[in-house]
């Protein structure tokens, strides 16, 4: 998929746990990991709002287009 997750990237910047951010962002533990894998296929915009709210980043910081040539 041309749609990179840099999800453990900015946890690791914020030095916070799966399990830390699955709570505070309020989904299940697997759907967070399924997303730090990259094996999702979507993502809700109220999903990323939380996410970024609670990593205080941008979606930028999580999500990065890789052109596939």
């Amino acid at each position: 998929m041309a749609i990179r997750v840099n999800l453990d990237v900015m946890m690791a910047k914020r030095k916070i746990s799966l399990n830390e951010l699955s709570q505070k962002v309020g989904i299940t533990l697997s759907n967070l990991s399924i997303l730090k894998t990259e094996k999702a296929k979507a993502i809700r915009f109220s999903t990323l709002n939380k996410i970024c709210e609670v990593l205080e980043c941008q979606p930028g910081d999580i999500l990065e287009f890789i052109p596939i040539e």
